[in-house]
């Protein structure tokens, strides 16, 4: 990235970072703040932060890996929430991800399809266990799922 771009970074972002650059903690805030507003955590994004606060990319980079909070992908339109807390995953949650991930042709790392339509991630919890397994879609919730449900309401989103 060449230097002075601000890897599309609003002029509040910046401010922001300027504000927190010298504060305890301020990584993780700016991170926040950088993913609140582009979605993830872009490479350029990654060399920017480290630019403006004079902290090391490696350390940038190490924080960013560690909290799962934290997205290096552009996620998708729609993002897929999949349920993986024990009541759901007891019930069938992981054959729930592993259909979605299939009929959305992920491999193993992709979070995000090609055509920037879809996301999908493992949560913890939805909050709706009597309706193991569950998945959202933009919020909105799907119970009592089996792997047959499951094309058809991806297809609900493919517009």
């Amino acid at each position: 990235m060449a230097k002075g771009g601000n890897a599309g970074f609003s002029a509040d972002l910046i401010k922001f970072i300027k504000d927190w650059k010298d504060k305890p903690g301020n990584l993780i805030m700016i991170l926040h703040h950088v993913q609140e507003e582009q979605g993830y955590i872009s490479r350029e994004a990654a060399f920017e932060v480290a630019q403006r606060t004079g902290i090391p990319l490696a350390r940038v980079y190490g924080v960013i890996s560690f909290y799962h909070f934290f997205k290096t992908q552009k996620p998708g339109k729609n993002l897929v929430s999949v349920c993986l807390g024990t009541a759901c995953y007891l019930k069938g949650g992981q054959d729930v991800i592993d259909e979605c991930r299939s009929l959305l042709k992920l491999k193993e790392g992709d979070v995000s399809t090609e055509d920037g339509l879809f996301s999908v991630e493992p949560v913890r919890c939805i909050g709706c266990c009597g309706l193991a397994p569950v998945m959202s879609i933009n919020g909105e919730v799907y119970g009592k799922l089996t792997k047959s449900m499951v094309k058809p309401i991806l297809d609900k989103y493919r517009q």
